[in-house]
């Protein structure tokens, strides 16, 4: 199948990466996009070359054309959208979160198992990154023996973005949400995607979005409104699964911290690793604790290439060359997992799962 057409829903700051790495990818065509704002999508539709443009997804959808769509849209909307698409018979690249519930996140899945074969693909761009990749190679060929530990953590001092990332009705979430899932994703994609069994987390709201702080910038959301904010500044948890392993993690849009921070690792019975803020391998030889640092282009995730990999990915699958490495059931799994925190941390206790 020559010429891959995708509609793109939703232009706000995160579908740019997907236009430029569509926008790469000789296969495809970028034929419309849906955006609230028709300035917006007029605009994003006249810089990609894109046919049409709209500001209800439906008439996107309803555009026989169109193979594929990504949904770039605030996370309230990724559920009705999706299951939109998927029953309009096309591919669907959501972007993470999922979804805001378990229940969406089920809904989703039927939709796909109802869908004719279609592809639906989690937006978890991390495990598209080069140092995400190299290391899964090492594990799935047993360099680091059985994973049983990983600890993720990824901090803002100062950070949150306002407008919908502030707002928990569009949002479903903070930091948690938004960035947790990202690390939360990439140790459970490592360590070989294990059933969660039990999740214990803890919110606080505590700093709100301090939007009186001078002298010091931060990425803000096109909707910016220094008054809102209903999402928490941080959370924690530690996550248990039923093969017995567990992981760590905590995140934070703000907090009195020194500075932003990243750290991903993984633990092994055989060696362990660094994954951010570099790739570094931690195994024994000879009786001797050695570190190994892989020769590739960037140790740690760069966003645009992790991106391209992601948007490469899906349109092989679109293709009907493979399967995506991001499918919905993982989608549904994390969504169990970020709702167990937020569950957790509501009632002061630890939420099992079956």
């Amino acid at each position: 199948m020559m010429g891959i057409k995708v509609g793109i829903i939703g232009a706000g700051s995160i579908s740019e990466m997907h236009f430029e790495s569509y926008k790469n990818n000789e296969e495809v065509s970028i034929y419309s996009v849906c955006d609230l704002n028709e300035e917006r999508a007029k605009a994003k539709a006249e810089k990609y070359g894109a046919e049409k443009y709209f500001t209800n997804y439906h008439e996107l959808l309803a555009v026989p054309e169109i193979d594929a769509v990504s949904i770039c849209t605030w996370n309230n909307t990724h559920a009705e959208i999706a299951i939109a698409a998927l029953n309009a018979g096309k591919h669907v690249l959501v972007e993470k979160p999922l979804c805001k519930t378990v229940e969406e996140a089920h809904a989703i899945e039927k939709a796909v198992q109802e869908s004719d074969g279609k592809t639906l693909q989690v937006g978890f761009v991390r495990r598209f990154g080069t140092n995400t990749q190299v290391l899964k190679s090492f594990i799935d060929s047993g360099d680091l023996g059985e994973i049983y530990y990983a600890k993720a953590s990824c901090i803002r001092a100062l950070g949150n973005p306002g407008g919908w990332f502030a707002d928990k009705e569009r949002s479903g979430g903070g930091p948690l949400i938004d960035l947790g899932v990202h690390v939360i994703d990439m140790c459970w994609y490592l360590m070989g995607k294990p059933k969660v069994k039990s999740v214990s987390g803890n919110t606080y709201n505590k700093l709100g979005n301090r939007s009186h702080i001078e002298n010091k910038s931060f990425y803000k959301a096109a909707d910016y409104d220094p008054s809102q904010n209903s999402v928490e500044d941080m959370a924690n948890a530690i996550i248990r699964f039923e093969n017995g392993a567990s992981l760590m993690v905590d995140v934070s849009f703000t907090l009195h911290a020194k500075e932003e921070s990243i750290a991903v690792n993984v633990f092994g019975d055989k060696g362990g690793a660094e994954i951010e803020p570099k790739l570094e391998i931690i195994t024994e030889k000879n009786n001797t604790i050695l570190n190994s640092t892989p020769q590739i282009d960037a140790l740690s995730f760069d966003f645009s290439k992790g991106f391209q990999n992601e948007i490469n990915h899906f349109v092989s699958c679109v293709q009907g060359e493979t399967e995506t490495i991001s499918p919905v059931q993982d989608g549904v799994e994390i969504m169990k997992i970020l709702a167990g925190v937020y569950e957790s941390s509501e009632k002061g206790e630890e939420i099992r799962f079956d």
